[in-house]
């Protein structure tokens, strides 16, 4: 073979690579391009916005970072929004207990329960300003809780520090009396519709919440007033930062703690908490096995019913006054940390309380003061769209 056929082979050689290499190349293109047409084509809506959900996060708590170090949001500020956070979360997800066992057991949704925190925030007071002020003031005022703002809170000593056995007397009292209300209106209203639709029940609630409202009103009359007197405070030492608390937000915070351990230890560890759990999936069933049903619905009633009253005195505690629309206009974001937790969980109640609690509170680095519960309802539904269930799932009281 001479020189000239050795450079035609070689040339031969080299037309053949560069061919095999457009050719692989031009493969490895259309597979990269198909795959990522059918990924696009699977990725749905729900995920789309759940991704977009995870960057708009991501994007938040850059510019909270970026804030905190430029010194737009101080360090003490940020602490004191997400102490607020937690303390209004706390009383929503204690609140959302009882509405997600109605739903989860007795299966609708009681429009009435917002009214169960207010009958609790008023009957437990009444029963404080009467210990703390007996035999000093006058009976009727102190059981109508100051109508006409006489005697002064701070006079009486209504705190923590100052009254302790009327302020923890007042918060047992709030539970027993709206645990009463709540089997009473079981008794007259509710067992009468068990058998009847969900909407039956729904609709009768709504009339159940008036009637507890404007008969709160007319006893308690209209007016709004303060409550609780200014409590002692408290600074801890932390080094960053030196967070200060009132013992009124100690309180509220260590009891609605306390008694969500003692709602988890009830539904896992007592033979109640096993029933309960079994009725709430599958009511039928529960019968056939022999579980007292009725008890296990005097239970939801009893339970659910003293912590609302609970919940709705704390929140007189927390925020100082007392009005008849105070548990009405707390129904909402109540409801949506029961949704936004899994309707029908009780975990999920208590967790979607808190994430409403906080976000609408925290959300003011970002929006006006008057926009921020906007904020925490946003947040629920872009959830809502990605995951429908809730955070913890579906209809089951655990």
């Amino acid at each position: 073979m001479d020189a000239s056929d050795l450079l035609r082979a070689v040339g031969r050689v080299r037309s053949l690579d560069r061919g095999d290499l457009r050719r692989a190349v031009a493969r490895l293109r259309s597979v990269d391009r198909a795959d990522v047409r059918l990924w696009l084509s699977r990725l749905r809506v729900d995920q789309l916005l759940g991704v977009l959900l995870l960057l708009g996060l991501a994007f938040l708590g850059f510019d909270l970072l970026r804030q905190l170090y430029n010194g737009s949001v101080t360090v003490s500020q940020f602490q004191r929004y997400l102490w607020a956070g937690i303390v209004v979360g706390l009383i929503y997800g204690l609140a959302g207990i009882g509405l997600s066992m109605t739903y989860s057991i007795l299966r609708f949704a009681n429009f009435s329960h917002g009214d169960l925190l207010t009958t609790g925030a008023f009957s437990g007071w009444s029963a404080a300003y009467v210990v703390a002020g007996w035999g000093t003031y006058d009976l009727g005022k102190l059981l109508l809780v100051r109508p006409n703002n006489d005697p002064p809170p701070g006079e009486i000593g209504m705190a923590i520090d100052s009254s302790p056995v009327a302020i923890v007397g007042g918060l047992v009292v709030a539970a027993l009396v709206t645990v009463v209300i709540a089997l009473a209106a079981d008794r007259f209203v509710y067992r009468k519709l068990r058998r009847e639709s969900a909407i039956a029940l729904l609709i009768a609630s709504v009339g159940v919440a008036f009637v507890l409202r404007y008969l709160l009103a007319f006893v308690f009359t209209t007016s709004n007033r303060s409550v609780p007197a200014t409590p002692a405070e408290h600074t801890f030492e932390l080094g960053v930062t030196s967070p200060t608390f009132d013992h009124h937000e100690l309180t509220l915070v260590a009891s609605a703690i306390v008694l969500m351990v003692l709602v988890h230890v009830l539904l896992q560890h007592t033979t109640l908490g096993t029933a309960m759990r079994a009725m709430a999936d599958n009511r039928d069933l529960a019968k056939i096995t022999g579980i007292p049903t009725e008890r296990v619905v005097l239970a939801t009633w009893v339970i659910g019913a003293a912590l609302a009253g609970v919940a709705g005195y704390l929140i007189v505690l927390n925020t100082g006054t007392i009005v008849y629309t105070r548990g009405w206009t707390l129904l909402l974001p109540i409801f949506a940390g029961v949704i936004l937790g899994g309707i029908g969980s009780i975990y999920g109640a208590m967790l979607g309380g808190l994430v409403i609690g906080i976000v609408s509170q925290v959300s003011i680095v970002w929006v006006p003061s008057n926009l921020t519960t906007a904020a925490a309802f946003l947040l629920m539904i872009l959830i809502l769209i990605f995951r429908p269930q809730g955070l913890l799932g579906g209809v089951e009281t655990a």
